[in-house]
């Protein structure tokens, strides 16, 4: 394509495409920092500590409202269930357990029967986020990390959070408390907020186009299929992104998750990491970097407990409640679940052939004082590049039944699972035979 013609495609893009996101994003943004810098002013105030949680619970609910109208009573019955069985189990040593086994069958009778699907997708991200905060409180509560079970207030001023309710991040209860005690506000991040907007704008505008608009490659019918997969995936990758910076946004306007060090605020709050998402050391980081909060909750309340079962087991517990928290999805089932296998296979193998090679080129990278004879080789970076290339190469098979030009209704039910087993059956089932392929290497070389 000429010069010229590119200028003028991307003119049209930047006019039809860029302005109308960015116009439409600030609409439907600034009512909800607005109500976290409302809630953050109150908790400032002098206030005793039962007001704050009113106030935290009756601005997180009409930020609900805002987003979701009268849907919102779903998410608040899911809070005082959970309040009711955590009150029902105050004397047992198995709360956690019993609460997320509670909370599933909700989960699976809301979407199945009570709920239809367009909606419950809608309320979906809230629904999981309460969730989180109930089974994470019930775990801290049998392990005395919370002394005592939280009054109605707290527990209520807690899950309707609204730094956190909309859109996340998952927070602890102790992170709340912090919010609550009304440290000095913190500065808002004006680089976190011009990041929000580049995420969206290349989510939206730029990466249905990358190839060749904006990256001039071209190929056969067969590379032109990944190629398409590629900017199905960056498009993906960028929405996340997007989501995870302004739940960073909200929270830290709403005034959780700081430290104070010498009588200044920190900034600690980080949800997302896209540079080791885009230019990756192994899908191990991936997974972490993609959402840091979930990450931490599944390591501390589900792998932690499932542990005993040995580590492939355990891994596969943990993919699956993060499937099951996400809803009843085809799509998104065999993904948490697919990864979960690449996780453990590339965590294997890299670990076998670090200790065979004698290099650092494990899925996390060596502290300084690994006992690793070879650290910065030519050879042992060439292999962790190899390791970096074959991750994109799955992230590009995973995301690419994301397609940001599908059916308005397809996406909003949820993709069928036609859907996925076509997507990647045009690709020929390629990440699930390297799969393969690296886990007969690991038996071999065992």
């Amino acid at each position: 394509m000429e010069l010229t013609s590119k200028l003028a495609v991307w003119q049209q893009l930047a006019e039809s495409c860029g302005l109308t996101t960015l116009q439409q994003s600030l609409q439907q943004v600034w009512v909800l920092l607005l109500l976290c810098l409302t809630c953050r002013l109150c908790f400032s105030v002098g206030f005793v500590p039962v007001v704050k949680h009113v106030v935290s619970t009756l601005v997180g609910m009409y930020g609900l409202f805002v987003f979701f109208e009268l849907h919102i009573l779903w998410v608040a019955l899911l809070s005082l269930l959970c309040y009711f069985i955590l009150l029902l189990c105050r004397h047992s040593s198995s709360k956690g357990l019993f609460l997320s086994a509670v909370v599933l069958i909700y989960l699976l009778i809301g979407e199945l029967h009570l709920v239809d699907v367009v909606t419950w997708h809608k309320i979906r991200g809230s629904q999981m986020v309460v969730a989180m905060k109930a089974i994470s409180l019930a775990f801290d509560l049998d392990r005395r990390t919370v002394s005592s079970l939280p009054s109605l207030a707290e527990f209520l001023g807690y899950v309707f959070f609204i730094g956190s309710v909309v859109f996340g991040p998952w927070i602890s209860f102790s992170c709340y408390k912090r919010a609550v005690d009304g440290t000095k506000l913190v500065s808002f991040d004006w680089g976190r907020r011009i990041g929000l907007q580049i995420c969206l704008l290349v989510s939206t505008c730029i990466a249905p186009y990358l190839f060749p608009l904006f990256i001039p490659v071209y190929g056969n019918s067969v590379s032109q299929k990944w190629l398409h997969a590629y900017e199905n995936a960056v498009s993906f990758h960028f929405s996340n992104y997007f989501v995870g910076h302004l739940s960073e946004a909200t929270s830290m306007l709403a005034g959780s998750c700081f430290t104070e060090e010498k009588d200044k605020v920190r900034w600690d709050m980080s949800v997302v990491k896209p540079l080791s998402v885009e230019m990756p050391r192994s899908m191990v980081l991936v997974v972490t970097s993609w959402n840091i909060p979930v990450s931490v909750w599944l390591k501390t309340y589900v792998f932690k407990n499932a542990v005993k079962l040995g580590t492939f087991p355990s891994i596969l517990v943990t993919y699956t409640a993060s499937a099951l928290l996400h809803g009843l999805s085809f799509h998104l089932g065999a993904v948490l679940l697919s990864l979960g296998l690449i996780t453990y296979v590339e965590h294997v193998l890299r670990k076998r052939l670090a200790s065979i090679l004698g290099a650092c080129i494990q899925s996390r990278p060596c502290n300084s004082g690994c006992s690793h004879p070879h650290k910065k080789n030519i050879w042992v970076k060439l292999l962790n590049l190899s390791f970096s290339f074959l991750v994109i190469f799955h992230l590009t098979y995973l995301g690419s039944m994301f397609d940001p030009g599908a059916d308005e209704q397809e996406a909003e039910e949820g993709y069928a699972a036609i859907h996925t087993i076509q997507r990647w059956s045009e690709l020929n089932w390629a990440s699930h035979w390297a799969v393969l392929g690296c886990w007969v290497f690991y038996r071999l070389i065992l």
